[in-house]
């Protein structure tokens, strides 16, 4: 249910002469949360303006805080955009984008299953751990490798022995990641 928090005793002045008492409302949220807006009473013709929620605080305590903190130039200019809300504008037109997709990324992409090494993270952290550890893999493993990644045409890979698949593997990481 919500309530006055506040009522301030000087009427805020519009530009126009007008005046307004101006309190500040409140009320809890199902989880606690209280949000607070501001209202403002014409003097002459008792007319009672809102405003939209003009804060959200954790607790009761905390929104009290915030409506005691409020200026004659905070008020003044919350019945401002009371009284003058902008009008609302059709979004332009926007040209549609020339592709259809981001720009391909200068890493090939693997395989849909899990490779046994990423060459491209491992050569990252450091290009000799990396030929360390592709002197640790048998060249069925550096064949997948090199399929995952995209790292050469699959048509000479069982000709080429473990050392030159892991040549290979390092020659295009390297090409690669400059």
């Amino acid at each position: 249910m919500a309530q006055t928090l506040i009522r301030f005793e000087s009427p805020v002045v519009y530009r126009d002469g007008r005046q307004y008492i101006a309190q500040v409302c409140g009320r809890e949220w199902d989880n606690g949360q209280w949000e607070a807006w501001l209202e403002f009473e014409d003097v002459t013709s008792g007319e009672v303006l809102r405003s939209q929620r003009e804060t959200t605080q954790p607790n009761h305590a905390d929104a009290v805080y915030w409506a005691t903190g409020l200026t004659p130039v905070y008020l003044e200019g919350a019945l401002d955009r009371i009284l003058n809300t902008p009008e609302k504008r059709a979004p332009e037109r926007v040209a549609p984008p020339f592709f259809d997709g981001p720009a391909p990324h200068p890493r090939p992409v693997m395989s849909n299953r899990e490779p046994i090494l990423d060459p491209f993270s491992v050569y990252h952290k450091s290009p000799d751990l990396l030929a360390q550890e592709l002197t640790a893999l048998r060249g069925w493993h550096l064949r997948q490798i090199i399929r995952d990644f995209n790292l050469a045409e699959d048509t000479r890979l069982e000709t080429l022995t473990e050392p030159e698949l892991g040549a290979l593997i390092m020659r295009r990481v390297r090409d690669l990641h400059a």
